[in-house]
């Protein structure tokens, strides 16, 4: 055993012995590696890594890191300087990065351990879970003539954990999105149908479509989903299939959305303007890849607002647009929501929600968990109803869980986009909002719209649709309004929505 232990021996079994009689020179090169990766990844996805791609590769290097730092340093201490040296490294460079995912950590309410835990948390688990293997086959692999074989065989064990861990994460990173196929009466796949998870290049970035269609040669319908930041790709699919017979249903995850999280590049300014012109071009390529010369846009909630500003700039891309929840004026709607919760406060006897919303102050807002906080609220401002039997059948039946990040549209790391996406681009974009009141600034579409009115819905919404409504000038505009239904009356009510579509607005807005 005295052999084994000597300053000689150390020396000649280990990888580098150059490199292992100089430790200063190791700390230094093992620091440089885990800072340039640290690097890299910062500039390249500084938000952590939003694709399975990224996500790969960052497991990848940081497996290299510690595999690096094990073999050359031997202890696994040095576990400690390359996580820290590469943590630190992140944020210094992603500092003008923003978004609740990457802000300054807070834990002083849900919504901001929320981004704790899926922005830094999911970037530890693929990039420092690596490390820790890493870090351990390197000193078992350059050490271990030094330990007893039980103490060896014990770390392998610890070794061989950590490894099936990291393999079975890389397993579910690497599984593959799809939608499932339109099937015939046979049971394979309906010949002239397309059910297909693609993307379009938008201002250089990758966007995320679902298009599903019973037959290629039907009209267009763009849907707009909810926000800004949410992603629903999924609902369409579960509850637009009858639909889908007459139509060709789009689902689009907008940029810093859900598939399309990665778009939310520091290099492009998330504007209103720039989410209007995305709608442009997804609707001009839905247009020439199907050969129509325009399409239809169904909105839900923001996605009402995108709607109704595409249709202004351009009415010539489209047949009608369809809102459910229709939003007229965030700011507005905020303010009145804020009176609405002092009001509940006030009648439940709620001193301490009273005197935090008094603390908050009139919107718009300093602090953006104000907002998250206000939507806390909405189920107890709604007017009591009971949404249709087969909705909530529907929904059941699919399983697609919180925010519908179950379903098959999503990879692993797009499931983690569904959440942080939401909470990202809503605090780049739901700011730039506040001057939106089409009360007065859209008086006049030319396009027709149908609105689907929710009489359940929260009276700070549904008052200011119904009045700009009253007001708007369009070449055909109908009202469809839902007993048992509040802000997402297209869904809640899918069946009717369906026959609406196909009794009134095709017949009325397309040609034959």
């Amino acid at each position: 055993m005295t052999e084994f232990s000597s300053p000689d021996t150390r020396a000649a079994v280990r990888p580098f012995p150059l490199l292992a009689q100089n430790r200063l020179l190791s700390l230094a090169i093992t620091t440089a590696v885990a800072a340039l990766v640290g690097l890299v990844v910062a500039l390249t996805m500084p938000r952590g890594p939003a694709t399975a791609i990224q996500a790969l590769a960052v497991m990848g290097s940081s497996l290299i890191v510690g595999l690096m730092a094990g073999r050359l340093i031997c202890r696994r201490w040095s576990l400690l300087l390359i996580t820290a040296v590469y943590m630190v490294v992140i944020e210094l460079v992603r500092m003008d990065a923003v978004g609740p995912t990457v802000d300054a950590i807070r834990v002083d309410n849900t919504f901001s351990i929320l981004a704790f835990i899926l922005g830094r948390g999911f970037h530890g688990l693929v990039g420092l879970l690596p490390m820790v293997l890493g870090v351990e086959i390197g000193v078992l692999a350059g050490d271990a003539s030094l330990r007893s074989r039980r103490r060896t065989v014990g770390r392998w064990w610890v070794t061989a954990v950590l490894t099936l861990l990291l393999v079975t994460l890389a397993v579910f990173i690497a599984l593959p999105a799809s939608t499932p196929p339109i099937l015939g009466p046979d049971g394979q796949p309906l010949p002239g149908s397309i059910a297909e998870l693609t993307s379009v290049t938008i201002d250089g970035q990758d966007q995320a479509l679902m298009i599903r269609g019973y037959d290629v040669d039907k009209p267009i319908l763009l849907y707009l989903s909810g926000g800004p930041g949410q992603s629903s790709l999924p609902w369409p699919r579960v509850l637009f299939d009858d639909l889908s017979r007459d139509l060709i249903i789009v689902g689009w995850d907008q940029r810093g959305t859900g598939k399309s999280y990665a778009a939310l590049d520091p290099d492009v300014t998330l504007t209103l303007d720039r989410t209007v012109a995305d709608t442009i071009e997804v609707t001009n390529y839905l247009r020439e890849r199907f050969d129509e010369d325009k399409i239809y846009l169904l909105g839900e909630s923001w996605g009402t607002t995108l709607a109704v500003l595409a249709a202004q700039q351009r009415p010539d891309l489209y047949h009608a647009i369809i809102g459910s929840g229709q939003m007229v004026s965030q700011p507005e709607t905020d303010r009145l929501l804020y009176y609405d919760v002092l009001a509940y406060a006030d009648r439940a006897g709620d001193e301490a929600l009273a005197e935090k919303m008094l603390a908050y102050g009139e919107p718009p807002y300093q602090d953006m968990y104000a907002y998250a906080f206000v939507m806390g609220y909405y189920e107890a401002l709604y007017k009591p109803y009971t949404p249709p039997a087969a909705y909530l059948e529907k929904g059941r039946a699919a399983n697609l869980g919180p925010w519908n990040v179950l379903g098959s549209e999503y990879n692993f790391v797009e499931k983690v986009n569904v959440f942080r996406g939401f909470l990202d681009t809503a605090s780049i974009l739901y700011p730039q909002l506040q001057a939106i009141d089409f009360r007065q600034d859209v008086p006049r579409l030319e396009v027709p719209i149908y609105v689907l009115d929710g009489a359940a819905e929260l009276s700070a919404r549904r008052d200011l649709a119904l009045e700009w409504f009253d007001l708007l000038d369009a070449p055909i505009k109908r009202m469809y309004t839902f007993e048992n239904s509040a802000h997402a009356p297209a869904f809640e009510h899918f069946e009717a929505f369906t026959q609406i579509m196909k009794e009134t607005v095709l017949p009325e807005t397309y040609p034959q």
